[in-house]
Formats: structure tokens, C-alpha cells, sequence
């Protein structure tokens, strides 16, 4: 397999499992560096500007959110939207920060565009969060091999 293939399928995963599919970029990305054929720098790179950029596909449709809201094809429940949206209002921006988090990680980021953050600010924490993960995936990975 070619470098831009697995580069390319590891953008792929960590943006789709930033979205509402159910993949495991970290598993992927701890193949990934368990093979010691790639640059560490690289793989985290790519891993984490998938999923930031997944990311912005829940902030963009948290900014359409009203409506979609009730189309069966809409990615969260309306409890789940309901809870991060009362997270969100409690703790503000700085609850991207847990926005690398399983289960409330995805309706944070759709409450961010629901509440209007102003994109820069979202990338910003959004991207402090997924790179600090993919970070500590790689740390464990490295010290467990």
C-alpha cells in the first residue's frame, strides 16, 4: 500500500469518526505506528486534521440545526442535542476542550454550532482537544509496544 493510501485512509477514519459513524481512528492510528513505518509527526497530523475537520461538519450542521433538527437522518437525538446544549450554555467554549471525548464529544460540537461560536474559536479548542487525544493514543501506543 502506498503512503498517500494509508495517509489518505487515516484522514478518512478520523474524519468519519468525528462525525456520527461509528469508527475507531485510534485503533487505526495505533496499527498505524505499531508497523514503525511512518513519522509519528505525520500520522498525528493527518489523524488529528481529520477529525477537526469532521468536527466542523457537526459545527456546520449545528449552525442548520433548526432545520433538520426533526428529519429522521439527523444525526443526534433530540435529548442527547437537548444535554449538550445545556452543557454547552453551563460551561461555554472551554467545553470543546472535551470535545475529544466518546458519546459527548459529537453533540458538543453540534451544540457549538447551534450556539453560534464563532468558527475560529471552535477550530482553535477543537484542535487543542483532538491533538492532545491523538497524542496520548500514540504515548500509550509507543510505551505498550
Amino acid at each position: 500500500m502506498t503512503d498517500l493510501a494509508v495517509y489518505a485512509g487515516l484522514f478518512l477514519v478520523a474524519f468519519a469518526a468525528a462525525t456520527i459513524l461509528p469508527m475507531q481512528s485510534e485503533a487505526v492510528l495505533a496499527g498505524l505506528l505499531l508497523t514503525d513505518d511512518y513519522p509519528l509527526a505525520t500520522l498525528i497530523g493527518v489523524a488529528s486534521i481529520g477529525n477537526v475537520l469532521g468536527s466542523t461538519v457537526n459545527w456546520l450542521l449545528g449552525r442548520g440545526v433548526e432545520h433538520f433538527r426533526d428529519s429522521c437522518w439527523f444525526p443526534v437525538s433530540r435529548a442527547t442535542l437537548d444535554r449538550a446544549g445545556k452543557w454547552y450554555r453551563r460551561y461555554g467554549q472551554w467545553s470543546l476542550l472535551l470535545s475529544w471525548m466518546p458519546v459527548i464529544g459529537d453533540p458538543l460540537t453540534i451544540a457549538a454550532g447551534i450556539m453560534r461560536e464563532p468558527l475560529a474559536r471552535f477550530l482553535i479548542l477543537v484542535s487543542i482537544a483532538k491533538f492532545g487525544r491523538y497524542l496520548a493514543v500514540a504515548a500509550i501506543t509507543l510505551n505498550w509496544a
